[in-house]
């Protein structure tokens, strides 16, 4: 049915291609001549940038001047392709021109507004803007300046103090509360921090610089001023925001300065989707913002699924559905399909990645292309099984959320000292192994590498080079059995004298003793996680180069706002999802259950949720029992098990012994150095 606009002339064509329910949205309150104030719910896969830009080419078909709409974004790209999108749907509609100069991040928009008002705001007009990088390096001065590097303890190093400084502005919270909630670790600095970031501020504003999160707190803090309040104000009739359940208590503080009865303001969002509260994100922006206006906000929910079949939103809405808030949305699809999401059980974690494995070349072999398929995972460390079963399997992959598990430095420094004791003669890893000691540098280490038996350490690393010594013998003259778990004891207080965030790096060296333990020696273990060497890939991880297809392995958090034809998620258990970090309250289990529903909703085709039974826990293992069970998620009640297709897998066979060739090897190497003679 064509639709027509205020003046009765046609819509371009593209408004005919919304659904009743994106309809509804995009003419809101046009009738007026600043619409009340909007939410659009919108639940995964329902079209919500297709909405968006086109309320915003509705705006400007009705007669709103588009350099008085501001739009905002979390990314610049998301900015770019609304833009594109309304510009699209108003082709051969409008004159040609610029369309939406105020659209960009929040970030980017305060940084204009604050230059345009610098002179009331006591700024100078000129500032810079660090970038993460700078504003750790300025931390990290300020930090020695004041004395804390060389504190009796560990100090905080210069990232974590960055991130608890960040996480305090943005969430508006007390220094404390951030420290209770996500680094308990440094609740003793308490004092000194609070020392060390009004030094940090105080050395920005001398040198006239801004941090990242500086662009919204001077926003905010602005519209504390009436005449700069009015004169922003006064710039806009229409605030459009993308992604609302992403915004924290500052973003969410300068929307209401600017619209403080709402008039002109929509924001789009869903708040199942709610999964960032460790950057600050507070699902209760979304949650509250219709009762923050009289009259209450109007609320427009998009239910109609573009992306995955029916038996997939079927569960995802089941999963969703027993959050303990929410706006009532029930996923419909456009699709449909009668294959049911798979509920693997696995034996164990070996077996998990096996199954993983295979099923991802069965799926390739029917068509479905590598780059079409993605594994996703709480943590990173959580694919590290599956890492080595894809390099044992020649299965190219990209990782994003994360680097690759034996790149992290941690596991790097547990491999040097396993390669050390495998072959005394390798001198990088003898070299980084020697380093991890205190009070030894780089001069240090090269003489105790030129002669052991001679060498004087430091005071300070005399007992740490005896300790060393003796671990070495002993690996060197013990069995494979229950060396990694040696060389972990050993590292443990080098581990948490170099890195930040020790407990979350733990868990990547519980998955090292569990991969370990699959193999028959030191020499098949250490060969079969070198023989591939990854590259280091974080978010924004590259396209290998010399393969033509790859795997997507991600984080949830990375996975969101992506689709594949085939999603695998692993570690289906409490403990992974949910961690066994965020179990203390019931918002967190909340957010939890939200990042089941994103992986599940990132899924067209098939979706399979694997669980293993058993995991390998080195403490048990001490003690006697090598594995633990794991009971399934709690998110997965015994009453949902009929929306899936439940399967078993067994656990797989240990690995062939290695095969014999060292003597070969020497024989090679001879010919080799004859040659270059």
């Amino acid at each position: 049915m064509e639709r027509k606009r205020n003046n009765g002339a046609a819509l371009p064509p593209s408004f005919a291609e919304l659904n009743p329910a994106q309809a509804r949205a995009v003419e809101f309150g046009l009738d007026r001549p600043r619409p009340p104030p909007l939410l659009i719910a919108a639940g995964a896969g329902t079209g919500k940038t297709k909405t968006l830009a086109h309320r915003v080419a509705r705006l400007i078909l009705a007669g709103a001047d588009p350099r008085r709409i501001l739009l905002l974004t979390f990314t610049r790209r998301a900015a770019r392709e609304m833009t594109r999108r309304a510009e699209a749907a108003l082709a051969g509609y409008t004159p040609a021109g610029a369309l939406l100069p105020w659209s960009g991040t929040f970030h980017a928009i305060g940084n204009r507004l604050l230059r345009l008002h610098a002179a009331a705001l006591g700024l100078d007009p000129a500032f810079t803007v660090l970038d993460r990088s700078d504003s750790a390096d300025l931390i990290d001065l300020v930090r020695g300046e004041l004395g804390l590097a060389g504190s009796r303890a560990r100090f905080p190093k210069k990232g974590t103090c960055l991130a608890i400084y960040s996480y305090t502005v943005n969430a508006g919270c007390a220094l404390a509360e951030t420290l209770e909630q996500g680094f308990a670790w440094c609740g003793e600095w308490e004092a000194e921090l609070k020392r060390l970031f009004a030094a940090y501020v105080e050395a920005k504003q001398r040198q006239h610089v801004l941090d990242y999160d500086d662009l919204l707190l001077y926003w905010r803090e602005a519209m504390g001023d009436p005449a700069v309040a009015a004169a922003m104000r006064g710039r806009f009739d229409h605030i459009l925001v993308d992604e609302y359940q992403d915004t924290n208590r500052l973003q969410a503080a300068i929307l209401a300065a600017l619209a403080p009865d709402g008039a002109g303001l929509a924001v789009v969002g869903d708040d199942a989707q709610a999964i960032y509260g460790f950057r600050a994100a507070t699902v209760r922006n979304i949650l509250d913002f219709p009762s923050q206006f009289a009259p209450p906000a109007a609320v427009v929910a998009l239910e109609t699924n573009y992306r995955s079949t029916q038996p997939i939103l079927d569960a995802a809405n089941a999963v969703i559905a027993r959050a303990g808030e929410g706006f009532a949305k029930t996923l419909v699809s456009a699709r449909v399909s009668a294959e049911r999401p798979a509920l693997v059980t696995a034996e164990d974690e070996a077996a998990e990645a096996g199954y993983i494995a295979g099923r991802v070349l069965d799926r390739r072999e029917a068509g479905i292309a590598l780059r079409r398929q993605a594994v996703l995972f709480r943590a990173a460390h959580h694919s590290a099984l599956l890492e080595i079963e894809l390099a044992r399997r020649n299965i190219p992959f990209v990782k994003y959320g994360g680097l690759k598990f034996v790149e992290t430095a941690h596991i790097k420094d547990m491999l040097a000292i396993l390669r050390w004791a495998e072959n005394p003669h390798d001198r990088i890893a003898g070299f980084r192994t020697v380093q991890l000691l205190p009070g030894i540098g780089p001069a240090a280490a090269r003489r105790a590498l030129d002669d052991a038996a001679g060498f004087a350490p430091p005071p300070a690393a005399e007992a740490g080079w005896r300790g060393l010594c003796r671990l070495l013998a002993a690996l060197r003259g013990g069995a494979w059995a229950g060396q990694v778990g040696l060389v972990r004891e050993w590292y443990q207080p080098l581990l948490e004298r170099h890195y930040d965030y020790v407990h979350a790096r733990a868990g990547d060296l519980d998955q090292l003793e569990a991969i370990a333990a699959h193999y028959p020696s030191r020499e098949r273990f250490l060969s079969e996680l070198t023989l591939d060497p990854p590259e280091a890939s974080g978010a924004e991880a590259g396209v290998p180069g010399l393969d033509e297809d790859y795997l997507i392995l991600s984080t949830i958090h990375s996975a969101k706002g992506q689709e594949w034809d085939a999603v695998y998620v692993m570690r289906l258990v409490d403990g992974c999802i949910p961690s066994d970090m965020a179990t203390g309250r019931p918002a967190q289990i909340d957010e939890e259950r939200r990042l089941l529903y994103v992986a599940m909703t990132r899924a067209r085709e098939h979706l399979e949720l694997v669980r293993p039974l058993r995991f390998f826990r080195t403490r048990q293992h001490r003690f006697g029992a090598a594995h633990m069970t794991a009971p399934r998620s709690r998110f997965i009640a015994d009453d949902m098990l009929r929306l899936f297709d439940c399967r078993h897998v067994a656990a797989p066979l240990p690995p062939d012994a290695p095969a014999p060739g060292a003597s070969l090897a020497v024989d090679i190497g001879a010919r080799l150095r004859a040659a270059w003679g």
